[in-house]
């Protein structure tokens, strides 16, 4: 061989490359994959999510929205509170079932005309207007607690619902079965036919809603222990900071679906006035707002004034 020649190097294929470093076969290396996990059965995983689902409707029931089982007729015919035994057809009217919005008292204040689910002072809770009869079986309870807290049961019956007619600083009047508020008469075309205004229970004067108390009545006039029946007890009147929420859309039965709205009375110029007058964060904030700002705005136009009243630099 001449010895300029280059020396040919012989050629290793990768699968001998790979042979020699790992000094093992080809064949024993390569590694099946493995094999697929197994399915988890639906039953073992459906404990573990009814424990979710659990947590969440009490995370949400807690802070967001709650849902109310309607147990009686004190609020017909807004809210069916099953029943009635004036009617030959009892399936007329089913228990609703409504969602309270716990979550806006807190950033606004109560307005007229709303209705709310609130946790009845002592005088009111010896005279409910139903009575729960909760199981005695620890078990029993405890679904009956669930089933009240999604809607699908009574709940308590130290809870009411009822329509907020006055607000603190408010004055709510009855005279020959006519109401008014602030002397301004309310035309409720939502009360139940045939139903007093205003004059059942014994109610026939005027009063004066203590500033966070408030005066609230049921629909059904003639079929409700609202504010009428409790006189003794603060005139009749309930601390604003004992209401849930506000009850805000019927959700059950499908029949019944709908919102609950604050009727057009409760937007009479002469409320609307007195709501000015109120506490509301943001009202508050507003109306001192502006005489600061027209403060400001004045004491820096005089400064721009004194300014250029100065003789020049030279």
């Amino acid at each position: 061989m001449h010895p300029s020649e280059p020396t040919q190097q012989p050629v290793e294929s990768p699968a001998a490359a790979d042979t020699a470093e790992s000094g093992a076969p080809a064949e024993t290396r390569a590694t099946p994959p493995p094999p697929p996990p197994g399915k988890t059965s639906f039953w073992k995983e459906l404990p573990f999510l009814v424990l979710i689902a659990l947590v969440l409707a009490l995370l949400i029931k807690t802070f967001l929205v709650q849902a109310f089982y309607i147990p009686s007729s004190s609020m017909e015919n807004t809210l069916q509170g099953g029943p009635n035994q004036n009617q030959a057809d009892h399936k007329k009217h089913p228990y609703d079932r409504v969602l309270v919005n716990k979550l806006i008292y807190r950033i606004r204040d109560i307005h007229r005309g709303e209705i709310v689910v609130f946790k009845g002072p002592p005088s009111w809770q010896e005279t409910p207007e139903f009575v729960s009869h909760t199981p005695s079986n620890p078990i029993g309870r405890f679904f009956h607690d669930i089933g009240s807290a999604i809607g699908v049961a009574a709940p308590s019956s130290k809870d009411f619902i009822k329509r907020v007619i006055g607000v603190g600083g408010d004055t709510v009047r009855c005279t020959n079965d006519q109401l008014y508020v602030n002397n301004v008469r309310l035309v409720e075309p939502y009360i139940y036919p045939g139903a007093h205004q205003c004059n059942a229970n014994g109610f026939d004067g005027s009063v004066t809603v203590p500033k966070g108390r408030l005066w609230v009545m049921g629909d059904n006039r003639d079929g409700s222990a609202d504010s009428r029946l409790h006189r003794g007890d603060h005139d009749g009147t309930i601390p604003a900071s004992d209401v849930i929420g506000r009850a805000f859309v019927v959700v059950w039965p499908p029949s019944d679906w709908k919102t609950l709205p604050v009727p057009g009375t409760f937007h009479q110029k002469g409320l609307a006035a007195a709501l000015a007058a109120t506490s509301d964060p943001l009202v508050l904030g507003f109306v001192g707002a502006v005489p600061l700002t027209l403060l400001r705005r004045r004491v820096a136009h005089r400064r721009r004034v004194r300014r250029s009243r100065r003789p020049a630099a030279s």
